[in-house]
């Protein structure tokens, strides 16, 4: 690391970098670099905030395909069998026969 500052201040006082910052086209493309990375619409903080999104949804989207694939398989389950289907009518909407009684427990 100490190296790498004393070429580049040797550099400095040999007039290398001076020479440097005075060529029109490296000027040119420091400020272009300096506008792409920091001031334009795609700067890298943008760039990197929508990769991020763009892994949330996709877990998301996962996420959701996974409870799709359940709801259909719990759909043609309860759409092929009569006893499964009175069981969730029981059990989620509290439906009964006409000559049963329904108790619902509240706990405290």
């Amino acid at each position: 690391m100490k190296d790498s500052w004393k070429k580049f201040i040797l550099n400095l006082q040999k007039g290398k970098v001076a020479r440097l910052l005075k060529d029109k086209y490296f000027i040119l493309f420091l400020a272009f670099f300096t506008w792409m990375l920091f001031f334009d619409n795609n700067d890298i903080i943008s760039q990197i905030q929508l990769r991020l999104k763009l892994s949330e949804y996709t877990n998301k989207k996962e996420y959701y395909q996974q409870k799709i694939a359940e709801v259909k398989q719990e759909q043609k389950e309860l759409l092929s069998n009569q006893a499964s289907l009175e069981k969730f009518a029981r059990e989620k909407y509290m439906m009964k026969k006409d000559d049963e009684d329904l108790y619902v427990i509240v706990p405290e």
